[in-house]
């Protein structure tokens, strides 16, 4: 009698709170058994909750670099449109059907830009080529090439990527080995081959020089190129980053665990904690493992994607790309669906600017606090050499500016040809348009072409010759 009365007395407790109407004794039992088995369960790795993708914190000096890059796109595009023909000129009119290619909108002219940069490109006049209809007709077609000191440049860096080309080969490789099948299509290493420093002729050339490291296959999507060997020495990914402070007065272990992080930026307390645990475990090699071997949800996967990411920017010259350059390759180097939040996740390894159209991922043990890069490759040197150029192209353009309003032109007007823009030179306002890499083109270099003997070509109006490379029309 005892023993029912204390039953049921639980259950009128039970039942009488309100969280159980209706249910019979039966039922609770079982939820109540539930409840206890699901506390005993382990813990889940997953940290999808707990360490969401952070709110960016700018940075300057980083963000600087990324709008430099984007000032002069055009330049870079009309250079190397203009070196993949093989007397290095093009006739403006033929010029005008590339605006897809230089991303021009409809309100601005490919003279006015020309102008901007008198010190990169020159204009000059050919005869018009003769035609069925206007056999006895003479004129002449206004076109446009680079100038010598630019060409110069120009030839100097073909010279060096030439005499580099092993290393380049080593990037490609590496690349190869990164991949889960060790096979990447051609079509997209274009989008990385400037920033990996590549030549835009690396698919005639290089791809077939070294045929000892990778071959050029067919595939159902199209050309690919596959691994031939694997080299122990190339698959050492780059070491991990000192997570611990090395400034230290005494030498003896903290009595917190320290994350180095970059200047001005801050973590909540959660945040930091999952960064330092993640440091923590063993180094995962991304030459030797596969996101299959983990957990999508686990930190080693989380570890492997991060080591992925820094290999791959590691061999840009620049120690930076797109974040869609890295999407293109998600599934082929293993990363996660949700590889921006990942990367966001970890702002002691990548800064992500969101200056121009589209996202740049940056390596950020690469740089120092001012923002310049600790290793500069020898095609930065060249690069250095183009941008003294075209600041001593504004230099110009702001004297004959200042000439033609204080000095004897004052009141001259200009021909059409030599007409020149009147907006600012110092913002272009087009720092956010060129963000297309796909440079599907080659280059032509001709001895005959470093003394700029170019009449023999202008008496008949030759520019183009068929040539193995793709036009971007």
């Amino acid at each position: 009698m005892a023993l029912c009365l204390s039953v049921s007395s639980q259950n009128n407790i039970l039942f009488g709170s309100g969280f159980f109407p209706s249910s019979p004794s039966w039922m609770l039992g079982n939820i109540i058994g539930d409840r206890q088995t699901s506390r005993k369960k382990p813990r889940s790795t997953s940290f999808s909750v707990s360490c969401s993708a952070p709110k960016i914190v700018r940075s300057p000096r980083l963000d600087n670099l990324v709008v430099k890059q984007n000032k002069i796109r055009f330049l870079q595009k009309l250079k190397t449109l203009l070196l993949s023909k093989p007397k290095h000129y093009i006739p403006i009119h033929i010029l005008s059907k590339c605006r897809s290619y230089l991303s021009l909108p409809e309100n601005r002219s490919i003279r006015t830009m020309i102008y901007r940069y008198p010190t990169i490109f020159e204009l000059f006049h050919i005869p018009m080529p003769p035609t069925p209809l206007n056999a006895t007709k003479s004129g002449y077609q206004l076109c446009v090439r680079l100038t010598p000191a630019a060409a110069a440049l120009a030839k100097e860096e073909m010279n060096l990527k030439s005499a580099i080309s092993i290393t380049l080969a080593n990037k490609l490789q590496k690349l190869l080995m990164l991949s889960s099948h060790h096979r990447l299509l051609l079509s997209k290493l274009v989008h990385i081959a400037p920033e990996l420093g590549l030549p835009p002729n690396f698919r005639s050339r290089l791809c077939n020089d070294y045929q000892e490291k990778f071959k050029i296959v067919d595939t159902s999507y199209g050309r690919a190129l596959e691994l031939v060997s694997w080299d122990p020495q190339l698959a050492s990914p780059l070491p991990d980053p000192k997570l611990n402070s090395p400034e230290l007065i005494v030498d003896r272990p903290l009595k917190f665990k320290h994350l180095r992080l970059r200047k001005g930026l801050n973590l909540k307390r959660h945040h930091r904690n999952f960064l330092i645990k993640l440091g923590e475990l063993p180094t995962v090699c991304p030459y030797n493992t596969s996101l299959e071997e983990f957990d999508k949800e686990s930190l080693e996967a989380e570890k492997r994607g991060c080591a992925v990411v820094r290999e791959v920017l590691g061999m840009m010259v620049e120690k930076k790309t797109l974040v869609d350059h890295l999407t293109h390759f998600r599934k082929d180097f293993g990363l996660p669906n949700k590889m921006r939040a990942m990367i966001l996740r970890h702002p002691e390894l990548f800064y992500v600017s969101l200056k121009g159209l589209r996202n740049t991922v940056m390596l950020v043990e690469a740089f120092d606090d001012k923002g310049v890069l600790l290793e500069k490759d020898g095609t930065l040197v060249i690069k250095e050499k183009l941008l003294q150029l075209v600041r001593e192209g504004k230099r110009i353009r702001r004297e004959n500016k200042k000439q033609r309003f204080y000095g004897n032109n004052l009141g001259k007007h200009d021909d059409g040809d030599n007409e020149e823009p009147n907006d600012d030179d110092d913002d272009d306002g087009f720092e956010n348009l060129f963000d297309s890499d796909d440079l599907d083109l080659d280059f032509h270099f001709d001895d005959n072409d470093e003394n700029r003997q170019l009449e023999g070509h202008w008496a008949n109006g030759e520019f183009w010759t068929a040539n193995d490379a793709t036009e971007p029309w």
